[in-house]
């Protein structure tokens, strides 16, 4: 099963790459002139050497190299052409995939996320980084070695056998490098996440590390997985760094170890002056391509790791097939013995609940911490998958909804408001580009936001960042819940809404629940706190995961809360917290 998932992503990368397949071909096609004209060098020498010197011919030597200057300015033409066009070619692989890939890492995160989603944008860019690396061009390169090869056995077949056994012996470092270096350098790259990780962290709670006296231990933390980064990446750079050293002593040795024997070979009158120097020209360019692989040999084995993750994610997250296009639903939610095992558990923390909430009411979802009702909230707006039973909004189940039009039918509160960096409009818009300034406002005020945001320096132009700035939680809370109200929702789902809200906070939101019942619509509140749940029509208590009791709220309280009439009484004074 898992080797489909990884060949299936396998065949959409190689089908991204296919698309660029013509341009490959002119990439091949200059490389074979660019190669071609690259014996230019040893053939001008050769007859420098055994026509120019001999002659004594100034004319000669002009018309020769202005030939030079001609063949060389073309070569350098055709050798920018072809590296434009795969700076292109990376681009278009790319953009290709760059909504597959993000949406992948979105899909991947919210369930299980590990080192492949953590990575997935950065593996994206480095193939289509070496797509555009002069380790690439090399492989247009190399199979024009033997024609170089050739020359140089036309000149001598000792030169020609010294050649061959030089370029077995790169071959074989090659390798080695690649052997070697293969899981030091993938030790690095896995410390070097690990640290950006921890750094991330700590950055978006800088507020909080601050406050509590932590940033001195933080920093231990933080060095310490640094350390592990530098020192890994500090040994495969070594190790790397040796191989290519090795690589560019030994090519510097054979190249003069070419001219040395040439020499031998001229002295014996077995070859012309020119055919040495020529020969050893051609030498380094047959080699040029194998040095420059070895050289860059880092990126091609981070692109290499960047493919294998790209293709097990994309594996294991194929891409959604168009859902058909359906009808406003109304506000009828049904669950049917949803069972919810969260990612990475073998236990479920959701077992067979069934409830129906009808348009125009309001359910409060009650019990003790852990018994679900996080959860649930996730099941119900489509982030968790029921591993058995079916949630349906209105007939059709969630699944049956695109994420980003099920996102319009059902807003959202998390317990933890996460805000994004951009102005307020933007935050509450849910990161439109274009947000639709009427709407806005209109869920600023039915989230009683409108008179606050306005206080601020730049109203709903006021800038903020991903740890809410100076805003306080309550705000914070405030601003998460017009977003969740943002576009008019038919459901709204409020997991512990007003944790954060002071009393007229709380009096707004009772006042935006009333609002949606008077439309016909539906809302969900996991809470702990009594006035949360004052204008629930509507109880399930959850304990273990299980539905306890589920009915109208005063049948609910009557029967498993022992101080209802306390908590009915500080419900109806909406201040009890």
């Amino acid at each position: 099963m898992q080797n489909r998932k990884l060949e299936a992503g396998k065949h959409e990368l190689r089908e991204a790459r296919k698309e660029s397949r013509g341009l490959y071909w002119f990439v091949a096609i200059f490389s074979f002139f660019a190669n071609m004209l690259m014996l230019t060098g040893p053939l001008y020498m050769l007859q420098v050497y055994d026509r120019v010197l001999g002659s004594r011919s100034i004319e000669t030597l002009i018309g020769l190299s202005v030939l030079v200057l001609f063949l060389y300015g073309t070569m350098g033409v055709l050798d920018y052409a072809r590296s434009r066009i795969m700076a292109r070619v990376g681009a278009k692989f790319q953009a290709r995939l760059d909504r597959r890939v993000f949406d992948a890492v979105i899909r991947k995160s919210a369930i299980a996320p590990d080192e492949k989603t953590q990575t997935g944008l950065r593996d994206l860019e480095s193939v289509q980084r070496l797509m555009t690396s002069p380790a690439l061009m090399a492989l247009f390169d190399i199979p024009w070695t033997p024609l170089f090869l050739l020359g140089i056995f036309i000149f001598h077949p000792w030169l020609g056998y010294l050649a061959i056994s030089g370029g077995l012996v790169l071959i074989v470092v090659t390798i080695l490098n690649q052997l070697y270096t293969r899981v030091p350098v993938g030790r690095a790259n896995m410390a070097n996440v690990a640290s950006e990780a921890i750094s991330e962290q700590i950055r978006s709670e800088s507020e909080m590390v601050q406050a509590m006296g932590m940033r001195d231990a933080a920093f231990d933390r933080w060095q310490t997985a640094r350390s592990r980064s530098l020192t890994g990446q500090i040994a495969a750079s070594d190790l790397a760094g040796t191989f290519a050293t090795i690589t560019k002593t030994f090519r510097m040795l054979l190249q003069s170890a070419m001219l040395g024997l040439g020499a031998l070979l001229v002295l014996r009158a077995e070859l012309t002056p020119g055919a040495m120097i020529a020969g050893s020209i051609l030498m380094g360019r047959a080699l040029a391509p194998i040095e420059l692989a070895i050289g860059q040999w880092a990126m091609v084995q981070r692109a290499m790791k960047g493919w294998r993750n790209l293709s097990e994610l994309l594996g294991e997250v194929p891409p959604e097939q168009p859902k058909t296009a359906l009808p406003t639903p109304r506000a009828l939610l049904d669950v049917q013995q949803a069972t919810v095992v969260p990612p990475g558990e073998a236990q479920a923390s959701l077992r067979m609940v069934s409830f129906t909430l009808q348009p125009g009411q309001a359910l409060g979802v009650i019990g003790p911490s852990g018994a679900g009702k996080s959860t649930l909230a996730r099941a119900l707006t489509g982030v968790w998958r029921c591993a058995g039973g079916k949630i349906r909004l209105d007939g059709a189940a969630l699944d049956q909804y695109e994420p980003s039009v099920l996102g319009q039918h059902i807003g959202y509160l998390p317990q933890r408001v996460q805000l994004f960096d951009g102005t307020i409009a933007e935050n509450i818009a849910k990161l439109s580009a274009n947000p639709d300034a009427a709407a806005v406002v209109d869920a600023a005020k039915k989230a009683a936001a409108h008179e606050m945001i306005l206080k601020l320096p730049g109203g709903y132009d006021t800038r903020v960042t991903s740890n809410g700035g100076r805003l306080s939680g309550g705000q914070i809370q405030r601003i998460g819940l017009a977003r969740a109200m943002y576009g008019n929702p038919q459901i709204l789902i409020l997991d512990e809404p007003n944790s954060n809200l002071d009393n007229d906070g709380s009096t707004a939101l009772n006042q935006a629940i009333r609002a949606m019942k008077s439309e016909g619509k539906s809302a969900l509140i996991m809470a702990h706190r009594p006035a949360a749940i004052q204008e629930c029509d509507m109880l399930l208590m959850l304990e273990g995961g299980a539905r306890v009791a589920f009915g109208p709220k005063d049948e609910v309280l009557r029967e498993v809360v022992k101080n209802h009439q306390q908590i009915q009484q500080a419900g109806d004074k909406g201040g009890v917290r």
